[in-house]
């Protein structure tokens, strides 16, 4: 299998041809890897081209290791020594590096492995980055690496305004099937960034490709994505977020599995296996959560296996799970209620669909997945041409 070429070895291997100055700092976690599997940190560290200044942490840290919405700290660098600034603290404004952070700093460069759904939070780091480049006259360079879950399908709604967030920052689908250097090019020209960006190509890269038809090994994003296998079903599952169901994080199958205390798994999965849905069936299943929702508690529920992988919707397919559980269980299925990303005054199930409609619709019963398909159609035709204008492969 011919390996695909990223980003971030054009820019190692030739830098004088992205970058304008001699300093750079760096938006990275421990995706970034070299070629031979090496953190990208002490090769930028190393190259006597630059000279790298800052490291700039997203959510979850620069090597991964906290857990969703958990603080991250500044630190020191063990590979660098350099200072590490948090991009994830304790309030909203964390998530914006201020343009004093830029000073003396004539690149930014961002080279983060991203998942293909518009929850990630990790690609409105970018965007904000983005911003901040903008007011400090810096240039945004973007190391371009693949959709692990393909650059063609496209699924969901647009994010409203009032419900902007970390997980939907700007109105693109659930499924968007753009690379992160394509949605750089989107934020810049159609979100009013307007910033010094430079989108550093892949080579060898298919819209059509799947990340294990890469040639490039699969590295965590975040502690709750450990395969493509997680991904694929990630633009979907994630609304189990939005709930007091356990979307398997604290298992070994986060998003591949949802459940609580009082389901039962065989009902659940025939019920589900009914429905027929593209590309995947339902097994019963029962799992012990470590940590977050259900910590310690035995969940009934059920493992999505996805049989062929290019007929999956995964938005519709979740959808399905939700009003099946609440059908089934009434008087026990409940919304999540706490602050989610920071925000406290919109429930995180409406911050993650982006609108109200999908909770009132399941709370009054009256779900129609055909009518919020043809509302997803009519939203895929205003995101489409926009989309269009900023692919690169």
């Amino acid at each position: 299998m011919k390996r695909v070429v990223l980003g971030l070895e054009k820019l190692l291997a030739n830098p004088s041809e992205y970058l304008c100055g001699s300093t750079l700092g760096l938006v990275v976690n421990q995706t970034s890897l070299t070629c031979d599997g090496q953190f990208s940190i002490g090769q930028f560290h190393s190259n006597k081209s630059f000279k790298l200044k800052a490291l700039l942490a997203p959510e979850h840290g620069i090597y991964g290791v906290n857990q969703d919405m958990a603080l991250v700290a500044d630190e020191t660098d063990p590979l660098s020594g350099l200072s590490v600034q948090s991009l994830y603290g304790t309030d909203a404004s964390s998530l914006t590096p201020s343009p004093t952070l830029l000073n003396g700093i004539d690149n930014l460069v961002f080279d983060i492995q991203d998942v293909g759904s518009r929850y990630y939070t990790f690609i409105y780091t970018l965007a904000n980055c983005m911003k901040t480049c903008a007011k400090s006259n810096t240039r945004m360079i973007v190391c371009d690496r693949p959709n692990p879950i393909n650059g063609v399908a496209v699924e969901g709604n647009l994010v409203e305004k009032k419900f902007q967030s970390f997980v939907g920052q700007y109105p693109i689908p659930n499924r968007h099937g753009m690379t992160v250097g394509e949605l750089a090019v989107l934020f810049n020209e159609y979100f009013g960034i307007k910033c010094d960006l430079k989108v550093i190509p892949m080579e060898g890269w298919e819209r059509s490709m799947w990340y294990d038809q890469t040639g490039l090994p699969w590295v965590s994003p975040s502690p709750n994505m450990p395969t493509l296998s997680t991904a694929t079903v990630y633009p979907g599952m994630c609304l189990i977020e939005g709930t007091l169901l356990s979307e398997g994080r604290g298992t070994t199958l986060p998003f591949e599995q949802v459940g609580a205390p009082y389901i039962n798994a065989e009902t659940l999965a025939k019920t589900l296996n009914k429905e027929n849905l593209p590309g995947l069936f339902f097994r019963p299943q029962y799992f012990k959560p470590q940590f977050q929702k259900w910590s310690g508690t035995v969940c009934g529920g059920v493992q999505i296996h996805v049989t062929e992988r290019n007929k999956i919707k995964p938005l519709a397919t979740s959808i399905t799970v939700l009003f099946s559980i609440k059908k089934l269980y009434p008087d026990d299925f409940s919304w999540r209620t706490e602050a989610y990303e920071f925000v406290n005054d919109r429930l995180a199930i409406d911050l993650l669909y982006g609108n109200q409609t999908l909770r009132e619709a399941i709370e009054t019963d009256t779900l129609s997945i055909n009518n919020l398909k043809s509302a997803w159609e009519e939203d895929i035709k205003i995101f489409s041409p926009q989309r269009e204008a900023c692919l690169i492969y």
